[in-house]
């Protein structure tokens, strides 16, 4: 019977022994997994800045205003100018008060809650 035991406990262990031999070869590919998405993520946010750095070279007030000189006939583009802009006082706000909804009925919250709990 002991003898058993202690075929039965070897095997227990070399079997917890693979186990752990194949976990520890899966938690490397998942770390390398891992490694390579974050090289990725790197490189797409050094694309993202180059990408950004690009379009605002592209968008220089000066450079677009020569294209739209340059495609005036075809475009009909006329150049911006500060004197085509509003001031902020002519802006008309809604007025606060026509926002407000006024309540004369009450709301009966309770019964829709116990309808949603149940």
């Amino acid at each position: 019977m002991r003898s058993v035991c202690i075929i039965l406990a070897a095997l227990f262990v070399m079997g917890l022994a693979v186990w752990a031999y194949k976990e520890n070869y899966a938690t490397q590919e998942v770390l390398r997994e891992v490694s390579q998405i974050q090289r990725d993520i790197g490189h797409q946010r050094e694309e993202l800045a180059v990408l950004r750095a690009e379009w605002a070279y592209l968008n220089r007030p000066g450079r677009l205003r020569d294209l739209a000189e340059l495609n005036f006939d075809s475009l009909g583009l006329l150049p911006l100018l500060p004197e085509q802009f509003g001031a902020v006082q002519y802006v008309a706000f809604p007025i606060v008060e026509d926002l407000l909804m006024e309540l004369d009925t009450p709301i009966a919250v309770v019964g829709s809650l116990q309808a949603i709990i149940q």
